[in-house]
């Protein structure tokens, strides 16, 4: 299955988060955001995230989540889980002989796989996309 082209103009240089530095003699062709960011197309999907149990990670309530089904969970990864029926997202631990899915926020246990009947893992995370916020000056 062809996927369409998404070429956008891309910096050759990094942007600082720092002092100005003038960029436009930088450009580069392009980056194609299908070849950056989905690597297996027939088994990527996007989920849209609820919740702040991943925001330490970096992952936010409202949040797109690009989830690749092809991969096998490794521990360490994000994954998303079926655990009793529900989807969540979580990263996958292995502690003291025992699998967790352990949350990225202090207000939410881990939870001990061992503890439940029905675990299927859904896929791995690969990135997250979120818009930034505005700070309120004032």
């Amino acid at each position: 299955m062809s996927r369409p082209s998404l070429s956008l103009p891309l910096l050759k240089r990094c942007v600082f988060a720092g002092f100005p530095s003038p960029a436009d003699n930088y450009v580069e062709t392009g980056i194609d955001l299908n070849e950056e960011l989905i690597h297996h197309p027939s088994s990527t999907f996007f989920l849209r995230v609820r919740g702040e149990s991943m925001r330490d990670a970096g992952i936010l309530d409202g949040d797109l989540l690009i989830v690749d089904r092809s991969l096998n969970p490794q521990v360490g990864d994000i994954v998303v889980a079926i655990v009793d029926g529900s989807f969540i997202v979580k990263r996958l631990i292995y502690r003291k002989n025992i699998f967790y899915l352990e949350a990225e926020h202090p207000n939410y246990p881990a939870i001990n796989l061992n503890r439940h009947e029905s675990v299927h893992f859904w896929g791995v995370a690969t990135f997250s996309v979120h818009k930034l916020d505005r700070i309120k000056q004032g």
